[in-house]
């Protein structure tokens, strides 16, 4: 346990991927989500081939490719990022990834994604090619 500044102890909480639900959202994606109360962390497994569909949400968000490679498509710029780099995505920014090859990309939001937690997410479910 650690010690807030002001307010005494504060209790930390330890998530685990490996106990998170795997959602299959197409054949070709996967979704584990971490949501704490400010922020919301995915966990994405794109097979090679894999489409996000263009999408912009309230949210900022940091993509982190930790596998593979991917292809991030904005309206003035397209970025290609491998292992190790982090691609960061302005509020209301419409964007559309791309897996160009078997990857693995964790995504943290700020904040909460509560569309997802309404539903929100059926750009994301059996997504169709554009």
């Amino acid at each position: 346990m650690s010690w807030g500044a002001l307010s005494g102890p504060v209790a930390m909480k330890v998530h685990s991927w490996d106990k998170s639900e795997r959602e299959e959202l197409g054949p070709l994606i996967v979704r584990r989500v971490i949501h704490s109360e400010r922020m919301t962390t995915a966990l994405f497994d794109l097979k090679k081939g894999a489409v996000v569909p263009r999408h912009s949400h309230d949210n900022e968000q940091m993509s982190h490719v930790l596998a593979g490679r991917a292809l991030y498509l904005f309206d003035d710029r397209d970025i290609a990022a491998g292992p190790g780099e982090v691609v960061e995505i302005n509020s209301h920014e419409p964007h559309r990834v791309e897996a160009l090859e078997d990857s693995s990309i964790m995504d943290v939001f700020q904040p909460v994604r509560t569309d997802w937690l309404k539903g929100g997410d059926t750009y994301l479910r059996n997504p169709s090619e554009e």
